[in-house]
């Protein structure tokens, strides 16, 4: 049976979806929890078991290859065509008191990316360095740079991707392909803006790369990692792949690691496992930066290799999703655990489907809803922008998650409408889901008819919002909308009104262009009043693919006003790179895949990041004007003659 037959029959049953107001708050509390690996020896047995199944398995193969040349030698046939191998593809709200340029999903629940603020200082990460540029007053000028790793540490094969400040301690996320891990790099940060190095730490992980999530949140003082661990049954040491912390010291060894994932720490659903179609091991590490020497705790769940995960105010949700392109018959294709923050037993419940990124959640009222599509492999690298298949809105109390041995009900599945486009994007604004397709990184095609989808989940109706362009991003304007698409060589935004019934209200083209950033920190709104506000969002030339994030900053910052869901443009402030920029000696992350440009709004201030570039304007009532720029690229590189 094909999967997308399997997520039709757990959706046939089109029952009313249940109200918010049918789950108290003693009810969100799951009625059991799952049970953890008893003991080391407990979990020993799963490996070993899965070590015996693989030798018969290679023993089998053995026999078979000799009985075949055996047969080859007494008859002569033309040579066998090879056994095609799988193969993986390489590849605004306040946050807490201080003011964020971050466009995160939850107020209080911080993301990791390329620009922050520490008092009176914006911190970027660029290309392995990070830098701090002061904007108190009406300053603008380059205090400090620093790499982004340590003095000891080699950089070759390592991404510095994420960035995250608590109190004065900035923290870098990274990639190592050499050290085999993820990289947290403190630093400490003064009120002058003055940088320093302080230790970094490894956590064993195989890559968290996402073209759509982010792997590190902050609550609090309370750093947030999620990273994979993909297990293989055919050799090795199983434990190599977990969880483990060390702090980096030149000569550091294999041994310095610790386990941080105790076999009492890891769970599972009641499902066989089949480590051959893919078993991972998803960690969700919390770690405490308020003491000296980092420490962090790590939960973790087995379950298939695709993943999504998702971080509300509250717990982490861990989707996991098998790479198989059919389950056994009955079987479930997923499971989503809901682990805690508060460090309580983990709960679980087997699903259909696979949410697209993390904007498929939400959690809510004591309620979780998840857009899920039939074919997905989680949104590991670019898996986001490829899934197909039927859609369903999942909506289930947390009351429901249990042991692991439930099913979510196949009336907790909403049918929905299929979206048309290349890769689908879908947001939670107010009490609405909307969702729609476009171009995602590939170039804009011509649009001869499009719509966005708006869901309430708790009454379960679907609206669909006829557009003359595709869906390539999806934000709150307040408690409306706004979607962002392309038709053919033009950039089109179409404003959203969520009342009782949701209606389309203006569309704003700008000629000639193209989205220039596909992540949603690209994006910012800052609101003036409950009807009004201004936007930023990076423009490239018309037609041209937003992949292009990679390589080259966005053309442009393009600045609209909201008068009232009506959009007027307010002009753009523009990207003048220069040989500088190019000729900035990196040494590592010299690919932006978290993309390099961004709209702020600080204090009254307008800025356009743009690269190595740090653009100023002046807004007033119909218009943006440039008022100065700095560059902040490092000084090139001197070469004796």
């Amino acid at each position: 049976m094909s999967r997308t037959l399997f997520f039709c029959l757990a959706v046939a049953a089109l029952a009313v979806a249940v109200p918010a107001s049918a789950a108290p708050a003693e009810a969100n509390a799951p009625r059991k929890t799952l049970r953890p690996f008893a003991s080391e020896d407990e979990l020993a047995a799963l490996f070993k078991g899965w070590a015996t199944e693989a030798k018969r398995r290679q023993d089998e193969r053995r026999v078979r290859q000799a009985s075949s040349a055996d047969t080859a030698q007494a008859v002569p046939s033309p040579m066998p065509m090879a056994a095609p191998v799988a193969s993986k593809a390489a590849a605004p709200v306040a946050v807490g008191k201080a003011e964020s340029v971050t466009n995160v999903q939850h107020a209080g629940v911080d993301e990791g990316g390329i620009v922050k603020v520490h008092g009176d200082h914006l911190v970027i990460l660029r290309r392995g360095r990070l830098f701090t540029v002061r904007v108190a007053g009406q300053d603008l000028r380059l205090v400090a740079s620093i790499d982004a790793f340590g003095r000891d540490v080699d950089p070759g094969g390592a991404w510095y991707d994420e960035m995250l400040i608590s109190g004065n301690t900035i923290v870098v996320i990274g990639y190592s392909y050499q050290r085999g891990g993820t990289e947290i790099g403190l630093f400490d940060i003064g009120g002058d803006g003055q940088l320093a190095y302080r230790a970094t730490y490894h956590l064993r992980s195989n890559d968290y790369y996402s073209s759509r999530n982010y792997a590190s949140r902050l609550i609090g003082g309370k750093l947030i990692v999620y990273s994979p661990h993909v297990l293989s049954p055919w050799g090795g040491d199983p434990y190599a792949a977990f969880p483990a912390l060390r702090r980096w010291r030149p000569g550091a060894q294999p041994a310095d690691f610790k386990r941080i994932a105790p076999a009492t720490r890891i769970y599972r659903t009641d499902e066989p496992f089949d480590p051959f179609a893919g078993v991972a091991l998803h960690s969700v590490s919390i770690c405490d930066l308020a003491k000296p020497e980092m420490e962090c705790q790590s939960t973790a769940v087995l379950g298939p290799p695709g993943r999504v995960f998702y971080v509300s105010p509250t717990a982490v949700f861990v989707w996991t999703t098998t790479w198989r392109s059919a389950p056994k018959e009955g079987a479930p294709a997923s499971a989503v655990f809901r682990i805690p923050l508060d460090g309580s037993a983990v709960s679980a419940l087997k699903t259909a489907g696979s949410p697209i990124d993390q904007f498929s959640f939400l959690e809510d009222a004591g309620m979780l809803n998840v857009l899920v599509r039939a074919n997905g492999g989680g949104d590991g690298m670019w898996a986001g922008e490829v899934a197909t298949g039927d859609l369903a809105l999942l909506r289930v109390p947390l009351g429901s998650f249990s042991d692991g041995r439930d099913s979510a009900p196949a009336d907790a599945y909403r049918r929905l409408p299929k979206a048309g486009g290349q890769a689908l994007q879908n947001r939670y604004v107010g009490s609405y889901l909307l969702y729609g397709g476009g171009a995602g990184w590939r170039a804009p095609r011509t649009v001869s008819s499009s719509q966005v989808y708006a869901v309430q989940p708790a009454q379960g109706k679907v609206y669909e919002l006829p557009l003359p362009h595709g869906v390539d991003r999806l934000e709150a304007l307040g408690d409306n909308a706004l979607v962002v698409g392309a038709n053919g060589k033009d950039l089109q935004l179409t404003s959203v009104r969520l009342a009782r019934l949701p209606v389309t209200v203006a569309t704003y083209t700008r000629p000639d262009a193209a989205q220039g950033e596909t992540r949603s920190h690209g994006f910012f709104y800052k609101a003036e009043n409950d009807f009004d506000g201004l936007l930023g969002l990076p423009i490239i030339n018309g037609g041209e693919a937003a992949s292009r994030q990679l390589r080259k900053e966005s053309a442009a910052l393009l600045f609209l006003r909201n008068r009232g869901l009506t959009l007027a443009e307010l002009g753009t402030l523009d990207a003048r790179p220069s040989e500088r920029d190019r000729n900035d000696g990196c040494r590592a992350s010299c690919v932006d895949w978290y993309g390099n440009s961004r709209p702020l709004f600080l204090r009254g201030r307008v800025f356009a990041l743009l690269g190595y570039e740090l653009v100023e304007g002046r807004i007033d009532e119909q218009r943006i004007v440039e008022t100065r720029r700095i560059n902040y690229a490092p000084a090139p590189l001197q070469v004796a003659r």
